[in-house]
């Protein structure tokens, strides 16, 4: 059983920043792959970026330039930094883990104020 606690986001103007950052109670070193998901009101989940154990990062066309995916093996933790927010990244944003089994951190709002 994985557990991931988010930390991170909050109220923002836009164009500003934010960093959340997602620790996983197991060794992220093993997992197959983690990411951030977003949830819009009325909108489905979609995945925001990704990183494999191989190092290999992906990112929605969205926040392609402004967000990065980062992990930090030694804490278990990875991270998401936004820069340059809009409000259309109003979000609760989702750590996500391929563990085998799928898991969901508990969600975080951010909302970007214009």
């Amino acid at each position: 059983q994985v557990q991931l606690v988010q930390s991170g986001g909050g109220l923002v103007q836009a164009g500003g920043s934010l960093r959340l950052s997602c620790a996983a109670s197991g060794s992220i070193f093993s997992f197959n792959a983690m990411g951030w998901y977003r949830q819009a009101p009325g909108k489905q989940r979609e995945l925001v970026a990704g990183t494999t154990s191989g190092g290999i990062t992906n990112y929605a066309d969205s926040v392609k330039g402004r967000f990065t995916i980062s992990r930090d093996n030694a804490k278990n933790t990875v991270y998401l930094q936004m820069n340059s927010l809009k409000p259309e990244d109003t979000a609760v944003y989702y750590c996500n883990a391929d563990a085998g089994w799928e898991y969901w951190g508990q969600g975080t709002q951010v909302t970007v104020s214009s």
